[in-house]
């Protein structure tokens, strides 16, 4: 405990460089149970008002008590960070060989009416051009994803509010654009998912219809067919089978 409060005290000699008054004040909070240094520097007219630190905690030496009645998850939810603690719980620094699912790489951006989505997923590979997109986005959707590996080009957009609204009509949970969108202001408000890395206002050509349903890869993850795909504003994940909490 000696320790501890010494090391406290080095980091409060930051805030605090005159004699002082101090009080330890236990705090209980969803985060377990702190201890609140209060502390007061003494002036020639009086104490000024309190400063305040955290020297106690869990995390920082060890004193805290986790509080065991944190709720758990929201199941319904389907979040991306419950999903996580579930099937990959273990954290940055360990290396895991049999991973459950995948974290695509962080840099894609939200664009449709619905932020959190998830469902099988469906494959187009192709490279400034969308024909196989709208295709695909003619069919029902029947609850899917349709996940877009366009190369990450930024030259033009390989989706827009046409197709966007028909995939919402025709039963599409989201689209993944490894690419550009346009229209994102009236795609913002459409019952459908959209992410991609970025918007521009020039549409594709059509002389090159790509493939349809095969491995894509691109953001550190691969995307088969038929592999659940789950998105929110936190990432998305990827994995062979459903996942559920």
């Amino acid at each position: 405990m000696n320790a501890r409060i010494s090391r406290a005290w080095q980091y409060l000699g930051k805030f605090v460089h005159a004699p002082r008054q101090v009080l330890l004040n236990p705090v209980t909070t969803p985060c377990g149970n702190l201890n609140v240094w209060s502390v007061s520097r003494a002036t020639t007219s009086g104490l000024t008002p309190s400063v305040r630190a955290i020297a106690s905690t869990q995390c920082l030496f060890g004193s805290g008590t986790p509080d065991s009645k944190l709720p758990p998850p929201d199941t319904a939810r389907g979040a991306t960070a419950d999903l996580t603690d579930v099937y990959h719980p273990e954290n940055v620094d360990v290396t895991v060989a049999d991973k459950q699912m995948q974290i695509m790489h962080p840099g894609f951006r939200d664009f449709g009416g619905l932020l959190r989505f998830s469902g099988p997923a469906s494959t187009v590979k192709c490279f400034e051009n969308n024909p196989l997109v709208r295709k695909a986005l003619e069919e029902p959707g029947n609850g899917r994803v349709l996940v877009v590996d366009g190369g990450a080009s930024m030259r033009c957009a390989l989706l827009g509010d046409n197709l966007a609204q028909m995939g919402a009509e025709n039963g599409w949970k989201g689209v993944i654009v490894n690419g550009c969108i346009r229209d994102s202001d009236d795609i913002s408000r459409m019952p459908i998912g959209v992410k991609a890395l970025n918007t521009h206002p020039l549409k594709s050509s059509k002389r090159d219809p790509g493939l349809r349903d095969v491995p894509v890869t691109f953001a550190g993850v691969t995307v088969t067919p038929g592999d659940w795909v789950y998105a929110d504003k936190d990432g998305v994940l990827v994995s062979p089978k459903e996942l559920t909490l």
